[in-house]
């Protein structure tokens, strides 16, 4: 099996030799150069035909920005962003341009700082090429006829759900942006979401989303009531779960799950809101790596829950959403265009 080609691209050289010592530690993993800008990135692109780019967002001359968009544009190469915390917002516009997930770098270059994501970033680089990660397309993209119809078994005139619960992972935060602008106006239910991400960058998701959405987005606090129109963004890092309190149900935001391999945890979200609110809920399963949510979508299943999975045309990986489909528990599953009216269709809202 042939190795996996990977450049690194980064103005600082601590942080170049880091990154290559990382991944070269790693069978398979081959780093094959590097460039320490945007210029000499297109040029080692171009001349060591890489599989995938690492690359950092802050560079002279050409930064990484415009470098992503001539490799969404002319080359079909993951790229994996390598980014400190306090470029949250340039990451996810980095994600929207193309790239397909980021690795939180710290702000030291410091060598245990620095080494402390060795884990995730090999994960993320080794799974961006053997899960054939497409590039992510906006909703737009995928033009899908308006259509107003009810879900089948469902009286009209009365809501069957009161919860959304969405788990996502690679390709979830340009997703999520474009689920939640394309609602036209505030419904009756709750939304929590567990979005696979690092400490630190969550608050500022949150915030992006709120600023694009009629709903009231932000990160959960414990102790937070779920409430129509609401939208909680479970924190990085962190267990977010639902319990009921004195005829409400609240948000409990606890330590990492040791029983859960992601934190946030898709798996454990919907179990928790599974027996709170039974046929009144709805998951999604959105595009990522691995197969969580799988487990915690048989729990909504037993509880007379409805489930639904991005489709694979739409996905940036099928991962997730495959594994969910394969548990046979999926009633819907729909391009990434068509969650936003599938998701009213499920609970008789009009749209």
């Amino acid at each position: 099996m042939k190795p996996v080609r990977v450049l690194v691209v980064d103005d600082s050289a601590y942080s170049r030799r880091s990154i290559t010592k990382m991944l070269e530690g790693v069978p398979g993993i081959q780093v094959v150069g590097y460039a320490v800008d945007g210029e000499e990135g297109i040029r080692q692109v171009i001349s060591l035909k890489p599989d995938l780019v690492t690359l950092d967002l802050e560079m002279p001359r050409m930064d990484g920005f415009t470098l992503l968009r001539i490799l969404a544009g002319r080359f079909n190469l993951p790229v994996i962003v390598v980014s400190v915390q306090s470029d949250a917002e340039k990451v996810f516009r980095a994600l929207e341009l193309g790239a397909v997930d980021f690795v939180a770098k710290p702000s030291s270059d410091a060598s245990a700082a620095l080494l402390s994501i060795t884990r995730d970033l090999q994960y993320k680089v080794g799974q961006a090429v053997t899960a054939q990660v497409k590039k992510y397309q906006r909703l737009s993209d995928h033009a899908v006829p308006h259509q107003n119809h009810r879900a089948a078994g469902r009286s009209a005139g009365k809501s069957s759900i009161e919860l959304v619960a969405i788990a996502a992972s690679t390709g979830g935060p340009p997703a999520l942006q474009g689920i939640f602008s394309a609602f036209e106006r505030v419904y009756p239910f709750g939304v929590v979401v567990a979005q696979h991400m690092p400490p630190g960058f969550t608050k500022a998701f949150a915030e992006r989303l709120n600023r694009a959405s009629l709903f009231e987005v932000r990160e959960a606090q414990d102790g937070d009531l779920i409430r129509p129109g609401l939208a909680l963004i479970a924190p990085g890092g962190s267990s977010l779960q639902l319990e009921a309190a004195t005829g409400m149900v609240r948000a409990r935001v606890l330590p990492p799950d040791p029983d859960y391999r992601y934190n946030p945890s898709a798996d454990a979200l919907f179990s928790s809101c599974a027996p709170l609110y039974g046929a009144r809920m709805l998951a999604v399963v959105l595009t990522g790596m691995g197969n969580d949510g799988s487990q915690g979508i048989r729990l909504v299943k037993q509880h007379g829950g409805q489930v639904m999975a991005e489709a694979e045309e739409s996905s940036v990986v099928y991962g997730m959403p495959r594994e969910a489909v394969a548990t046979g528990c999926v009633d819907r599953v729909e391009a990434l265009a068509a969650i936003p009216c599938a998701i009213l269709d499920c609970g008789n809202f009009e749209h």
